[in-house]
């Protein structure tokens, strides 16, 4: 680990199907929040997620296929391996409001806590502004310390639900974040 962490737009000449070869996707999840007769509740449910290098390679794949049709993606480095990424959608969606999706966000476990994903998530504001979005969606991970991260960024739940994301993901947090 190098103090030396740069970020960059992601693109074929700084992301393979291998950058994540090295990505440690891991998280103890002890509790997650449900809605409970329309109320948000946190209940146990005790669960580790880690990405195997399939997955990593399987995820890596497609970034590499959405930044070069329908997505901006960001990275922060540390020398050439990617530690933490962002990608964002170019559809906008919503009746209310100018959406588009934080499609995903991820920081390898051992960058955590460093201002590194509140880096990267303001390069996706930016870029969402730039595509001329209202508010940055998001199907956020239901576990206390995911939605803990998301409100410590600024995000609130969901005025407008998009209900295909919802469906896709029944346990997610529908939020956003107002640019």
């Amino acid at each position: 680990m190098s103090d030396e962490i740069h970020y960059q737009r992601l693109n074929a000449d700084n992301f393979t199907g291998h950058s994540l070869d090295d990505f440690i996707r891991h998280q103890t999840v002890i509790e997650c929040w449900r809605k409970i007769d329309n109320d948000w509740k946190l209940v146990p449910n005790v669960f580790e997620e880690n990405w195997s290098q399939g997955q990593c390679r399987e995820i890596a794949e497609d970034v590499v296929h959405h930044i070069n049709l329908d997505q901006t993606g960001f990275g922060a480095f540390d020398g050439e391996r990617i530690i933490g990424f962002v990608t964002v959608s170019h559809l906008i969606f919503g009746a209310a409001a100018r959406y588009v999706q934080l499609v995903c966000f991820q920081i390898s476990e051992e960058y955590r806590r460093r201002g590194i994903g509140r880096k990267l998530f303001s390069m996706a504001c930016e870029e969402a502004r730039q595509l001329g979005a209202d508010k940055l969606y998001i199907s956020a991970h239901s576990s206390k310390e995911s939605q803990a991260a998301y409100r410590a960024l600024g995000c609130t739940l969901a005025e407008e639900v998009n209900e295909g994301l919802a469906a896709a993901e029944p346990f997610d947090v529908q939020m956003e974040y107002r640019l």
